[in-house]
């Protein structure tokens, strides 16, 4: 199936081609091309809620052998209500650059484990990788959203990869009865700044990709299938889910 989508980046001077949807085994391929006058090249496994478990932290590990990223992104629920220790020894057996969010079950203690690990706590910070800027917000307290989103403006624009545990409301985050149970909060900041690429997971029942004019969205969960995604940024942002 082939969708003539456009995006109108003019600040970025982008041009979004046809985008190809190709289901095979679970397997989603999504290609928005742009034309940067800088060009940039990562490759990005990105995933989220492995809630503790071993044999999905083995997957994640398998899907790095595979892929050989340039760059982890675990976007939150590191673990099943902590504790901090769990979160740091799953963090330190990536032997990549790992940047992580904490997410709703993962307790205070987790946080502060992600940042004595090896990995990067972007939480509400702004950290760039191979000349691409990635800001994290894990979106889990509205206020801290609301808060994020009144003093941190100059950290967001439509170069950014912005890194959450909850989806935008509308975008990746249906549940039962295909209700939508994402962050307004995040969803207002998502409109408002355009970022180019929002990773997310929090809704097991929901991993995929969707987008708006501008942004593409991809719930990265392996909490109830798949093992997240593989995303390369270059000219293109190509994203392909893993599983």
């Amino acid at each position: 199936m082939l969708y003539n989508i456009r995006a109108n980046l003019d600040k970025l001077n982008m041009n979004y081609m046809p985008v190809a949807d190709n289901k095979v085994s679970n397997h989603i391929i999504l290609r928005g091309h742009m034309q940067l006058e800088k060009m940039f090249t990562m490759k990005i496994l990105a995933t989220a809620d492995l809630h503790g478990a071993q044999y999905r932290l083995n997957i994640l590990l398998k899907n790095v052998e595979i892929y050989s990223p340039d760059l982890v992104i675990i976007c939150g629920d590191i673990t099943q209500f902590g504790p901090g220790e769990m979160a740091k020894n799953f963090l330190d057996q990536i032997p990549v650059t790992t940047f992580a969010v904490p997410g709703n079950i993962d307790t205070d203690d987790v946080d502060k484990a992600i940042d004595e690990s090896k990995a990067t706590n972007i939480n509400m910070k702004r950290v760039e990788k191979n000349g691409v800027p990635f800001v994290g917000i894990n979106g889990v307290n509205p206020t801290y959203t609301a808060i994020f989103l009144n003093s941190k403006e100059k950290m967001l624009d439509e170069s950014v990869v912005l890194v959450s545990h909850v989806p935008p409301h509308g975008l990746q985050d249906k549940v039962f009865l295909g209700m939508h149970s994402g962050s307004k909060e995040l969803r207002e900041i998502v409109d408002k700044y355009n970022p180019r690429l929002v990773l997310c997971g929090h809704i097991h029942e929901d991993p995929g990709i969707t987008r708006t004019d501008k942004t593409i969205v991809v719930n990265c969960s392996m909490g109830k299938r798949g093992e997240g995604a593989l995303v390369e940024i270059d000219k293109d942002i190509t994203v392909k889910m893993l599983g």
